[in-house]
């Protein structure tokens, strides 16, 4: 129903910061919680922010808190995720989730449409 399609990846040198979009068809994302995943080889995808239906409604993992910010913007049909102060730890594909939800929280789980990923590495 929807499609999701990130941009913004790229490579970066540590302490240097990058911004990724997240640009979704299909359907309006006013009825959808969203959030943005990372994996890298060996690991389980895991949640870096999430964000509700409203914007009060807030995640951030605590390795990127701080460091990381999550916004929406419902008129473009778009998420953001502006990343500062990279470090080589935050090296991973980057995924676009979206799950439509009747409440207003974020949710860090259960997510049912996804990006087709973009590559964010940093280097020393």
């Amino acid at each position: 129903q929807v499609q999701l399609v990130e941009s913004g990846g790229g490579l970066v040198q540590a302490g240097d910061s990058l911004s990724l979009s997240c640009t979704a068809s299909g359907d309006t994302l006013t009825y959808y919680a969203m959030a943005w995943f990372r994996q890298t080889p060996g690991k389980e995808r895991e949640v870096v922010s999430a964000i509700g239906r409203s914007s009060t409604y807030i995640f951030y993992a605590d390795v990127v808190k701080g460091r990381f910010t999550i916004s929406r913007d419902n008129a473009k049909n778009t998420v953001y995720l502006q990343m500062n102060s990279l470090k080589l730890e935050d090296t991973a594909v980057y995924y676009c989730a979206a799950v439509r939800t009747v409440g207003m929280a974020y949710r860090t789980g259960g997510y049912e449409y996804w990006g087709q990923g973009t590559q964010v590495t940093v280097s020393s």
